[in-house]
């Protein structure tokens, strides 16, 4: 059985659903959510996954409870039931993360990860503009603080790294006077 497809074809449907209902969004913030505490949680994963673990209601009721008392919407839980139901549980976790892919390919949205060596939140802004008004996307960023860089940036979008942190320009220096030093000797 290919995960990848079977996980895309429920994603994909689920998608559809919701976006049918007009209830797009609210389904995407909901399996984000689910996604962090699954994530987050290798006990949880490990209930979820296991077919003999725990009855399929005390998974919905613990997937419920992942959302933090926020009401589940409607098409979520007709699809969770289905999953359970079909006994796909093992890969639901591939499912969540495919709606999410196809959400952001659907909505374009790019994910975006930018390192910095202090919080740099009007980078974040400026980077967000300049993509929006080249590319029409949104940009989600996921931003990390990393002091080793001493200095710039560096930034991962779609597949394209731009490195222009200090760090790495001292090594560009430093390979130079070593290649350099090479040549006299």
């Amino acid at each position: 059985m290919n995960t990848g497809t079977v996980s895309s074809r429920y994603a994909s449907a689920l998608l559809k659903f919701a976006a049918e209902t007009g209830n797009e969004e609210k389904v995407y913030n909901q399996i984000l959510r689910l996604n962090c505490s699954l994530k987050a949680s290798a006990r949880l994963r490990e209930l979820i996954d296991n077919p003999l673990s725990i009855p399929d209601s005390r998974k919905f009721d613990l997937l419920t409870s992942a959302l933090d008392g926020e009401e589940m919407a409607d098409e979520l839980q007709r699809f969770i039931r289905l999953v359970m139901k079909k006994r796909r549980m093992k890969i639901f976790r591939f499912m969540l993360i495919s709606f999410i892919d196809q959400y952001r390919e659907r909505h374009n949205i790019k994910l975006s990860r930018l390192v910095t060596a202090v919080p740099a939140p009007e980078l974040e802004r400026r980077i967000a503009a300049i993509v929006k008004e080249r590319k029409g996307d949104s940009v989600l960023f996921e931003h990390r603080v990393d002091p080793d860089i001493i200095g710039g940036f560096i930034i991962e979008i779609d597949g394209y790294r731009l490195d222009a942190s200090t760090a790495s320009q001292l090594k560009s220096v430093r390979r130079q006077f070593i290649e350099k030093n090479r040549r006299i000797v």
